[in-house]
């Protein structure tokens, strides 16, 4: 892959823009609430973010590497042909970030941070680039040992990222698209829209599939109406006294817990 990410997620966000401007589910206004706080999250989080954690992940995964590898090993699927190292890191570590998801609802303190991701009020495609930068370091720091002892080749990474990021926006969109069956094996929009439900479903929520919808299927999370029916609201109590700004956001996780 030679085309930087920053690139290729401009292209896939265009063609996201352009599928709901033709074809959209709900009549929601294009330019609507909050439009300019997602395309700050978009650049930073596709973009600058990376750039701010590469130095620090420079300096800390050597000291970790050098600890783990004695005793983990590394790169136990390195000689794998590239699709066998794709189809294992697909579903891997789809099911982990599926776990890491559903943590992110039960555990309080990280509630407290992803709830950034849920401050949408109107569901579309760019709001599957609002979340807090935390979110991030949880991700890869759980992901860490997974990623050291597999050794995937960086290209199955790099596609892998390429796909989610589809399918991130594909999950957001403002589209109704009938996946049929398949829609038991990946998310789509209209299961991930009752994710965003105000109206929790279940204990923590439902629908946390992350590229797939298997997990829920599994393990009896999913949550999915027959017909059109849509949430009547979006979001969480307490949505109205949120700050709405993107600084303003990024402070929610050391603010005092009810604020």
């Amino acid at each position: 892959m030679t085309m930087p990410y920053w690139m290729m997620l401009g292209i896939i966000s265009l063609v996201f823009a352009a599928l709901e401007f033709a074809w959209p589910w709900r009549s929601q206004r294009q330019l609507r609430s909050g439009l300019i706080t997602d395309l700050v999250f978009l650049v930073f989080n596709g973009h600058f973010l990376a750039l701010l954690l590469a130095p620090i992940a420079g300096r800390v995964t050597p000291s970790l590497d050098s600890v783990l590898i004695p005793v983990l090993g590394k790169a136990h699927v390195a000689s794998w042909p590239i699709w066998g190292q794709f189809l294992l890191a697909f579903f891997l570590l789809d099911f982990i970030q599926w776990s890491i998801h559903v943590m992110l609802h039960r555990v309080p303190a990280l509630w407290s941070v992803h709830r950034v991701h849920h401050s949408i009020s109107e569901m579309d495609w760019i709001g599957s680039m609002r979340f807090h930068w935390v979110e991030i370091v949880v991700y890869r720091t759980i992901q860490y040992v997974p990623l050291l002892l597999l050794g995937f080749h960086w290209e199955v990474l790099a596609w892998l990222a390429v796909f989610s990021t589809i399918m991130g926006h594909f999950n957001h969109a403002n589209l109704r698209i009938s996946l049929g069956p398949l829609r038991y094996l990946l998310n789509h929009p209209t299961m991930h829209i009752w994710h965003h439900d105000k109206e929790l479903h279940g204990s923590h929520g439902c629908n946390f599939g992350i590229n797939l919808s298997l997990w829920d299927w599994l393990f009896g999370t999913a949550y999915m109406p027959e017909g059109e029916e849509q949430p009547t609201t979006i979001g969480f109590p307490g949505l109205s006294k949120f700050p709405r700004g993107f600084l303003a956001q990024q402070a929610i996780p050391w603010q005092r817990r009810g604020q």
